[in-house]
């Protein structure tokens, strides 16, 4: 039996779970990473190059290291901006199971910004009212995000059973309310379709193992979580990211 004051500490298991988290970066999080740390000891070394100082050694030492910081960073951006540019980027997150914090606007908003006219959605699984939510929410974080969507296209598969008519009706719905705010939702359904993608025109690439339907069940309507969903509970699953400058269109 475990003694009293012995149980796991809430403060440890968070800290746990940032570490589990920071070790499944991959290595252009590190090199993200990296690039930040050599700009910032760049912009140290420059504020020590102040003009009250009169060593001129000093001097020389100081300019050759900004110089070194400066060259360092921009090396590791040019590696990085390459690898997008050959399609060769890859960034894998791991969803643990009753994971948190991989809200819709957590996981992308690093891959949104202006540039962002046109998305691609793939994915069976927008059929039952939850998942009909989930694509709301998501179309949401599009239209409140910097980017200026103007199209979405949503393929997705038909509810075979009772739920086809809501299925339709719902997916009707919110595409008419997007054409209130200027943006234009294209449904196309497929029998056949089993992958799930989704694609931004800036060439970020994002598969999800279980598309957006990564969320659990609520406890209960007033509970944490409802309504924000970087406080909902997750499935297992995996994210993987890659960046192409040749998006193709679903």
């Amino acid at each position: 039996m475990a003694k009293p004051g012995t149980g796991p500490d809430p403060g440890g298991v968070a800290a746990v779970t940032v570490l589990k988290r920071a070790v499944e970066l991959d290595a252009e999080s590190r090199l993200r990473y990296r690039r930040k740390i050599t700009l910032r000891q760049g912009v140290s070394a420059r504020r020590e190059l102040c003009p009250s100082t009169k060593d001129d050694t000093k001097k020389c030492n100081l300019r050759k290291k900004i110089s070194d910081y400066m060259d360092r960073a921009e090396n590791i951006k040019k590696y990085l901006d390459q690898e997008k540019e050959d399609g060769k980027y890859h960034k894998q997150i791991k969803i643990e199971e009753n994971a948190t914090g991989f809200s819709y606007e957590s996981l992308f908003q690093e891959y949104l910004n202006e540039t962002v006219r046109e998305v691609w959605i793939e994915d069976p699984y927008i059929r039952h009212t939850h998942q009909l939510y989930n694509f709301l929410r998501f179309c949401e974080m599009l239209i409140k995000r910097p980017c200026k969507v103007q199209t979405i296209h949503l393929l997705t598969s038909l509810d075979e059973g009772f739920g086809k008519a809501q299925q339709i009706s719902g997916l009707e719905e919110i595409k008419a309310s997007l054409r209130n705010h200027g943006v234009l939702l294209e449904l196309e359904y497929s029998s056949s379709i089993h992958d799930r993608e989704i694609r931004f025109n800036n060439g970020w690439m994002i598969k999800i193992g279980r598309g957006l339907d990564y969320f659990k069940k609520p406890q209960g309507r007033f509970s944490l979580g409802y309504c924000d969903f970087d406080l909902r509970p997750c499935h297992e699953t995996t994210v993987d990211i890659f960046h192409n400058r040749h998006t193709k269109k679903i």
